[in-house]
């Protein structure tokens, strides 16, 4: 039986959908406000797109510690600190006066904390949906979508009126609320020891580091998935570090308009493929084990030619039209992103396979924006944004073979009671 209040588990959602918005929202509010910036502190493109390649290496580097960790430690507590960690980050970036500040603040403390958010989050939702694991993962997976889009508009406004400073301080501070609401609503149990000792069965023996590896290093699903990630990370970081700021230098968008529409069209259509992604797979996972995967591949495949016209057009609403194509199949890959993952990994594991996910995901990932920033500088940013359709392919590819090659023998029935 479930001892948890019936509507727990969508309060659990709820909390962390604006926990979640937070993040992503903190993450993009630096690329909203990338032309302020190179104003104020005269940084050059390489330089700017820096701050995020570290930022990102350090989310990949320290990602993985936090998925053993949200293994091992009650979650609540994790989140919580991970709220408090890169909200304090964001404050402190507004003070920044230098490339250093910048890395300290933004970098390292933002990027660090925001790594032990999603492993403890993510496996939480895990662990209170079943039937509705897709759907609640992609709801759960909206507030990116949200949290990008508002807090670009946010941040462009706010920049152009009262200085790119004001941004941070906004953000760091609403963060830091947000952290004593998850303090004081989310629960310390752990459902399955619990479930155990109402149904007079022993708890769970305490998981072992080296149970762990074996089991998640033992699933070749896992390493296409990861590495399709990667791609799917490298496309997204590199696209919103540098559109703003494509649509501002190309089109001579103010700061408020480029940071806004670079997003907007991109985010709103990916909300509906994640919604419609989420039903379809939960519909279907019964019947067609390998939906989840299918959603994937052909989120990337499909999505790849408006990557290539969002890059190469030299029409305003043409490149409108891409972002919203781009998000539509983006939504329909995020869906399942995590939910197909965990068709191949027991239970017990999900935190830290997704802490090593995300790890090569956002390791490879961060090198996009440095890179970008150099063709940006040295040939042509329409170029660099184009080219990101190849990596898109390729992903798409490497879980079509996962699919038919590894899936079935990897696959991990769930059993589910009543």
């Amino acid at each position: 039986m479930n001892s948890q209040p019936r509507f727990y588990k969508w309060e659990l959602l709820l909390i962390l959908w604006v926990a979640y918005f937070l993040n992503q929202g903190d993450r993009q509010i630096y690329n909203a406000v990338l032309p302020l910036i190179k104003a104020d502190l005269g940084l050059s493109d390489v330089q700017l797109g820096s701050v995020v390649t570290v930022f990102t290496l350090l989310y990949g580097v320290f990602v993985p510690i936090a998925g053993c960790l949200g293994d091992f430690v009650t979650k609540k507590w994790i989140v919580c600190l991970s709220l408090l960690t890169f909200s304090a980050g964001t404050l402190l970036t507004g003070f920044s006066t230098t490339l250093f500040l910048l890395i300290a603040f933004r970098s390292t403390a933002t990027g660090v904390g925001e790594a032990f958010y999603y492993p403890a989050a993510n496996s939480l939702i895990g662990q209170y949906h079943h039937e509705t694991r897709a759907q609640a993962m992609a709801i759960h997976q909206s507030a990116l979508y949200v949290g990008i889009v508002a807090s670009s508009w946010v941040a462009g406004w706010v920049g152009e009126t009262h200085g790119w400073r004001a941004t941070f301080y906004t953000f760091g501070a609403f963060g830091l609320l947000m952290a004593a609401v998850v303090a004081t609503r989310l629960r310390n149990e752990h459902r399955d020891a619990e479930e155990a000792r109402l149904d007079k069965q022993p708890a769970p023996p305490p998981v072992q580091l080296g149970e762990v590896l074996r089991s998640v290093l033992c699933t070749p699903t896992l390493y296409f998935l990861s590495l399709a990630f990667g791609g799917m990370v490298f496309v997204g970081v590199g696209y919103m570090t540098w559109m703003p700021t494509f649509l501002y230098e190309k089109f001579h968008l103010s700061v408020k308009d480029a940071a806004l529409n670079s997003m907007l069209y991109h985010f709103l259509f990916a909300f509906v493929g994640v919604m419609v992604g989420g039903r379809v797979s939960d519909r279907l996972a019964a019947r067609r084990r390998t939906i989840r995967m299918e959603m994937e591949y052909w989120g990337l495949l499909l999505g790849a030619p408006f990557i290539w016209l969002m890059g190469t057009s030299s029409n305003l609403t043409m490149v409108y039209v891409a972002l919203a194509g781009f998000g539509f199949f983006r939504g329909l890959y995020d869906s399942n992103l995590f939910a197909a993952l965990f068709d191949v990994i027991p239970p017990r594991y999900r935190s830290s396979a997704t802490g090593l996910m995300l790890c090569c995901a956002f390791t490879v990932g961060a090198t996009s924006p440095v890179l970008l920033g150099w063709v940006k500088q040295h040939i042509n940013l329409s170029i660099g944004l184009s080219s990101l359709a190849f990596v898109y392919l390729l992903g798409g590819a490497l879980i079509f073979i996962a699919t038919k090659v590894f899936f079935a023998k990897d696959y991990h029935q769930e059993k589910v009671e009543s």
